[in-house]
């Protein structure tokens, strides 16, 4: 039999179960209680039943305390492998992730795992697992989302000329309006929804394939919308079609909704029922087109996605009316949250400085 470790009397049987009581560490907490029960006297055995452990345990526990004290009784957790890529690797790692691949060379137009496993083996001789190369990017701050649209003629220098100078676009616009009013600043867009309904991702158990009801028919209506995200509120009409006729509707739905006393300002794009001239616009509207080809200016983008996304996908209409009924009941979820409209809505070069 090894002979019986003597505990250093470094502590009282007080002191270490009001350190059990205090300590956050479950197992740290259970080992003091067991050497503090030997200290008082019982029986090594019973004194290991304790802490869960058996009398060869509880030794080696004490061997650790009268090394280190109560600390040395805490899990001596390991740090795991050490990074096989150094930091100046795994920044120009990041660095070819962000740029993307050259499809003659690479052969893709987007990085998969399998991808990224040989560039890394070829370009710093190291070899992950696929598995692990999803981990890599996520510590080095990558996330696995979708791409945004890009119109491929978009000029990226005339939408931020666009932000720059819209403080002195507004001045221009509202040169004929008294200091006096308060401005809202809104926007507006349609959308049309029908039976050729879109298919949006959702939780399913690991290893299936969740199934959704897809419609071939092609009966659709428009969803006009316009938010005001400083107020968190909007207006919407559900109409069989986008035409001139249409968008008057809706100005004139928009100046409804206008506080009383202020004046709405409405970035729109460059649709030709937008820019028409036998639109009549109230004198409590004022439009600005935004550039063209430029759709992340206006969050009401964002609305359709988020009402997709929610209400809208992944179902069936019977027939035309069942589709107004389904854009109305997800407007008017919309609107029941204020602050949904104003997180997705609120833009610092439109707003701030401007209000």
């Amino acid at each position: 039999m090894p002979r019986t470790v003597e505990i250093k009397p470094s502590h009282t049987p007080s002191q270490l179960r009001r350190l059990a009581a205090s300590t956050k560490d479950a197992n740290q907490s259970r080992r003091l209680l067991s050497i503090a029960a030997v200290l008082d006297g019982m029986s090594r055995a019973e004194a290991a039943r304790i802490g869960g452990m058996d009398r060869q345990t509880l030794r080696d526990w004490v061997h650790r305390f009268n090394a280190h004290g109560p600390a040395g009784l805490k899990d001596n957790r390991r740090r795991g492998n050490p990074r096989r890529l150094s930091s100046a690797q795994q920044a120009e790692l990041a660095e070819i992730v962000e740029i993307g691949p050259d499809r003659g060379g690479d052969g893709v137009v987007r990085w998969r795992r399998v991808d990224l496993q040989r560039v890394i083996e070829e370009r710093f001789g190291v070899a992950y697992h696929e598995r692990t190369i999803g981990k890599l990017l996520k510590a080095l701050g990558f996330s696995h989302i979708s791409a945004r649209p890009r119109h491929p003629k978009q000029d990226g220098e005339v939408i931020q000329a666009f932000k720059k100078n819209f403080p002195r676009t507004l001045a221009a616009h509202l040169a004929g309006v008294t200091h006096k009013k308060k401005i809202e600043i809104w926007f507006q867009d349609e959308a049309r929804i029908g039976q050729k309904n879109g298919l949006v991702r959702q939780w399913a158990r690991r290893g299936t394939r969740p199934i959704q009801p897809a419609d071939q028919r092609y009966e659709s209506a428009y969803l006009f919308g316009a938010i005001c995200p400083a107020r968190g509120v909007g207006a919407a009409l559900a109409l069989p079609f986008a035409d001139t006729d249409a968008m008057q509707r809706h100005i004139d739905e928009i100046a409804l909704h206008v506080a009383r006393g202020a004046h709405a300002v409405l970035p729109l794009d460059r649709a030709g029922w937008h820019t028409t001239g036998n639109l009549v616009w109230p004198k409590t509207v004022t439009p600005i087109l935004l550039p063209s080809r430029s759709p992340e200016l206006n969050p009401v983008e964002q609305v359709w996605q988020y009402l997709r996304a929610n209400y809208l996908s992944n179902r069936v209409f019977d027939d035309y009316d069942a589709i107004i009924n389904a854009a109305c009941d997800a407007w008017r979820k919309l609107i029941a949250q204020p602050q949904k409209i104003t997180s997705i809505g609120m833009r610092s070069w439109a707003h701030e400085g401007h209000l």
